[in-house]
């Protein structure tokens, strides 16, 4: 009977580290709340402290975290997904597409050249120009719901800016997966060719045929529309990254195409699970980075915080003025953008899995880590940072003489 035995103690040890970083996960999450933060940084440090280096090592399931990793990706694509629908994103493209051109030239040109001045690759530059690029749609829809701030008249700035991220990373992400497998320029073409057409027909699905497909996922058992969309998803990223157009896009496009009363029904039942595998997802990312590999590549990380920070600020306001908001909510449109999150950590864990540059890794945690921090900070807080902008000055209204 060795070989049982054997088995079953591994078991064990995988069973132990997972309690133990459930635990700690739950732990972090209560002080995250208590002190009004997101909890992806906190996650993050977890992770920091429970791979290499760490205080706490953790070998026996890494096998567990990782497959545990890429669901909370897709289960965190899909939702977001879920928020938005062909007609929102052809809305918020057609008002505020300028913006968004001016973010991704504000945002993703910082990251790149900073790759290229630390003798990067072209690739890993890019994908540290994504990295910067990408504000956190999780955080930041988060906290607008936290703060009570959905029915602000700034928030549907903020959201179609999220928006057209989103679609930028749709085709961005398997553009890259492309180029990080020594693929030629036109390879690279026709992925992007094929994330745009599948984006296209994600688009032509949910205007015309999201009818049948909400009828064939429907059903008023919790449990039987919990397997089925979850099947549906994992079949559909699964599909994608054969494709290679990235998992996360694939679960991404399909909460695009499921709306109405199953998207309401999921949107209620999928965040607890979200949560738990993003939170491993987090960790994961964590656990594959020594924390002494943080110091030399701090002083970048600040950097490129600061300067993408003031271009955030500065894109924000510059859409929100266009929409005719007051200089308040264009204060909090630019602070509400600070934040990044689980997309820029995505991209990066794209680059470390591919071996494109040793330090985007650290790079990336730590640039995430204090945006994650001073931009939910500064939602938080955002009525009672000082404004460089002035308020509009109130028009005097010129009554009418009595008698005239």
């Amino acid at each position: 009977m060795p070989l049982p035995m054997a088995a079953a103690g591994d078991t064990g040890d995988v069973l132990i580290e997972l309690g133990v970083i459930l635990v700690v996960l739950a732990l972090l999450g209560r002080l995250a709340a208590r002190i009004g933060i997101p909890s992806i940084p906190l996650y993050l440090l977890a992770g920091l402290l429970m791979g290499d280096g760490g205080i706490i090592p953790i070998s026996a399931g890494e096998e567990f975290l990782e497959i545990g990793a890429q669901i909370g990706v897709v289960l965190l694509l899909l939702l977001l997904g879920l928020e938005y629908s062909p007609q929102d994103l052809r809305d918020g493209m057609k008002s505020n597409w300028r913006a968004g051109l001016l973010d991704l030239v504000a945002n993703g040109v910082p990251g790149f050249a900073v790759g290229l001045i630390l003798g990067w690759s072209i690739t890993a530059s890019l994908l540290l120009g994504g990295v910067t690029y990408i504000s956190s749609s999780g955080i930041i829809a988060r906290l607008l719901d936290d703060f009570d701030r959905m029915a602000n008249r700034e928030t549907p700035v903020i959201l179609s800016l999220l928006v057209m991220e989103d679609i930028v990373m749709a085709i961005f992400l398997p553009l890259m997966a492309v180029l990080l497998v020594g693929a030629t320029l036109a390879q690279g073409a026709i992925a992007a060719a094929v994330a745009i057409g599948l984006v296209a027909i994600a688009f032509l699905v949910s205007m015309r045929f999201s009818t049948h497909v909400n009828k064939m996922v429907h059903s008023h058992s919790r449990e039987l529309l919990l397997l089925g969309v979850l099947g549906l998803t994992f079949l559909v990223a699964g599909l994608a990254e054969a494709v290679q157009v990235s998992a996360a896009v694939g679960a991404f496009l399909l909460g695009l195409t499921l709306s109405g009363q199953v998207a309401d029904d999921v949107r209620g039942l999928l965040p607890p699970l979200r949560d738990v595998f993003g939170g491993l997802f987090f960790v994961f990312f964590g656990i594959g980075i020594d924390p002494r590999d943080l110091l030399p590549v701090l002083l970048p990380a600040i950097g490129l915080a600061v300067v993408t920070a003031v271009t955030k600020i500065s894109t924000g306001i510059w859409a929100a003025s266009r929409a005719g908001i007051g200089p308040k909510g264009q204060w909090r449109t630019g602070l509400s953008l600070v934040p990044r999150g689980e997309f820029s950590i995505v991209i990066a864990g794209l680059g470390v899995a591919a071996g494109a540059q040793v330090q985007l890794g650290p790079l990336a945690a730590a640039y995430v880590l204090i945006l994650a921090f001073a931009g939910s900070i500064a939602m938080r807080f955002a009525d009672r940072i000082p404004s460089p902008l002035k308020a509009a000055r109130p028009v005097k209204q010129v009554g009418r003489e009595p008698g005239s």
